[in-house]
């Protein structure tokens, strides 16, 4: 685990360089009140108060300078300062005018990289800033944490993140704070997990299905279920995908991933619930015992699925878990899935397709989005496309004929296996960044999560 801890420091007075953010509006404002030497290199670098110039300015003494950045993110934005966080000589910083707030986030992810398959060449040393908001820093560091958790994850091939390392994962998650796992897996899954077992049964050997499970906290607490869906590697099974689909497979974990992080951050910070965390773990592979389109399959519900794509597995695997969930009446579930492509379609890589059966729910959700930098956009749980899961011979289909709504029949699925009158908000996420912004490269991300957080610290506030 990265140790982000020294790069965010309270200001006590010490020497550091300074860092002036001046948004474009009152770019004329602030060049006028600047000494000569500072208009001169300005225009020298032909910095004209436009979003992202930036220049090193002079200073009194031969060795003095300090660093210009024109932006127009809000005060509130996690990326504010995030591409300096990157790109400035390693040292310690301070910013001119106010405390760096949200923007610390930024700062110190953008210190983040994956480097477990090569050495990190570009590392010169640690960017430290400094905060007169010491209050601050603890929880920064922790979602901090969660984010490159949820990264460095999803960012490791299948070879070496499959069903045993997520069932590490949370093993160690558990021991660290106090948590008890449980684990079903292979063969003893038939019975109570038929989906889940169906879905994983062509794996190799050592790579067997399993249902991950860990419950913390207070049991006089209110229960809340964490689920991510963790499909380690999916083919696409018989119904293959194409070379070009399969290619970042590997990041079809990244429900399990967000669902991982989520559970760290409620942990370490104590938060008075009891969590039951739960994670479906399988490898969608091929094979003479793989599912089959046309198979109907038992469910842990009770009812039974005609199999009309075995490339719409990650529904089927949730399914189970969300059943198991519900049985012991939680006062909320939450699920993390890269179940969809219709919804990256319909919103693209940033933004998680969110479905929720609370309209409370899903209104804390996207306020917690907006004000963390981590937005949401909420989707329809159309009551009209639920009979487009009908079958001629089992209860329902995991996947429609003919494409229309992908996303939204996927999450009418799940919401078959959600018990009455339970609130339940469902993350249809990409997991992924295509290309890197400031703060955030190219690769696994985690998208919805602290959203996620900041919704249950509010709606279970610590004592």
């Amino acid at each position: 685990m990265t140790d982000f801890a020294p790069l965010l420091q309270p200001d006590r007075g010490q020497p550091a360089r300074t860092i002036h953010v001046v948004h474009p509006d009152a770019w004329e404002t602030w060049l006028t009140a600047q000494p000569q030497r500072v208009r001169s290199t300005v225009a020298a670098h032909r910095v004209t108060g436009k979003p992202g110039n930036r220049a090193v300015l002079p200073g009194d003494g031969a060795d003095d300078w300090s660093m210009l950045l024109v932006c127009n993110e809000s005060l509130d934005s996690p990326w504010r300062i995030a591409s300096l966080g990157a790109q400035l000589p390693a040292g310690t910083y301070r910013l001119a005018n106010g405390e760096p707030g949200a923007a610390m986030l930024g700062w110190v992810l953008a210190q983040h990289g994956f480097h477990r398959y090569r050495k990190d060449d570009a590392a010169d040393g640690p960017r430290v800033l400094l905060t007169g908001e010491p209050a601050r820093i603890a929880e920064t560091l922790q979602i901090a944490q969660a984010v490159a958790k949820v990264r460095d994850l999803v960012n490791t091939p299948a070879a070496d993140m499959g069903p045993a390392e997520l069932e590490a994962e949370a093993a160690a998650l558990a021991q660290a704070h106090g948590g008890t796992l449980s684990v079903t897996r292979g063969d003893a899954l038939v019975k109570g997990y038929p989906m889940i077992h169906a879905v994983g049964q062509a794996a190799a050997k050592g790579r067997e299905p399993r249902l991950i499970e860990v419950e913390w906290g207070n049991p006089a607490h209110p229960r809340i279920a964490v689920i991510g869906k963790g499909v380690c590697f999916d083919s696409g099974g018989l119904d293959i995908k194409p070379s070009s689909g399969m290619r970042l497979m590997k990041k079809d974990m990244g429900g399990a991933a967000h669902a991982l992080s989520l559970a760290l951050l409620i942990m370490g910070a104590r938060l008075p619930v009891r969590l039951h965390l739960l994670i479906p773990a399988v490898e969608n592979s091929i094979s003479g015992n793989a599912f089959r389109p046309g198979d109907v399959l038992a469910t842990r519900k009770g009812v039974t699925v005609e199999n009309t794509n075995t490339d719409a597995e990650g529904r089927l695997v949730l399914a189970d878990a969300i059943t198991r969930a519900g049985e012991d009446a939680p006062t909320l579930i939450l699920d993390f899935a890269t179940l969809t492509g219709a919804a990256r379609v319909a919103l693209g890589p940033d933004l998680p397709a969110t479905f929720a059966n609370d309209d409370a729910l899903a209104e804390a959700l996207l306020a917690a989005g907006t004000a963390t930098g981590d937005p949401l956009w909420r989707l329809p749980l159309w009551d009209g496309y639920d009979d487009m899961l009908a079958s001629d011979i089992a209860d329902m289909v995991n996947a429609p004929d003919g494409g229309f709504a992908g996303s939204v029949t996927a999450a009418l699925f799940l919401r078959r296996f959600i018990p009455a009158n339970t609130p339940w908000a469902h993350f249809d996420t990409f997991a992924w960044r295509p290309s890197a912004k400031p703060g955030r490269p190219k690769g696994g991300e985690a998208l919805g999560l602290r959203a996620a957080w900041a919704m249950l610290k509010a709606r279970y506030p610590a004592a």
